[in-house]
Formats: structure tokens, sequence, C-alpha cells
């Protein structure tokens, strides 16, 4: 089973940007993947990664969870 880590940036307030991709993963992953931390970061920071491997950027592409979980779904 993978693990998905999505790091956001404290002082941006990115908080529900994250939130809501967690809950996007969970919601289409939740029986394929063991978990789905939050991690706190700084200077801007919005990635996701699947067990260590980075698939979104928010300094390389749009916000969209869709696309997010689309990734997700290919690194799976």
């Amino acid at each position: 089973m993978s693990e998905v880590e999505i790091e956001y940036c404290v002082p941006c307030g990115f908080l529900e940007r994250a939130e809501e991709m967690q809950h996007a993963v969970l919601e289409q992953f939740g029986e394929r993947i063991d978990r789905v931390s939050l991690v706190t970061g700084d200077h801007g920071v919005l990635t996701v990664a699947v067990d260590g491997e980075l698939v979104w950027d928010k300094s390389e592409d749009e916000y969209d969870v869709d696309e997010v979980t689309r990734r997700v779904r290919a690194a799976l």
C-alpha cells in the first residue's frame, strides 16, 4: 500500500487547500493507500508526493484538485 504526503506552507495559509486535497485523495483512494499525511512547511510550498516521489507542485502547476487526484492515481 502507498503513502501520500501533502506539504503545505503554514504562513501562506495553505492548510485549507491541503485539507481539500487530502479529503479528495482519501475519498477516491482510501482503500488503496495506507495514509495521507499533512506536513507543515514554509516558503510557499504546496506539494503532493506518493511514496516519496513528487507528483504535483504548486510552483509548477495551477491549483486543481482534480489534476492532483489524476496524478496520484497515475502514481498508484
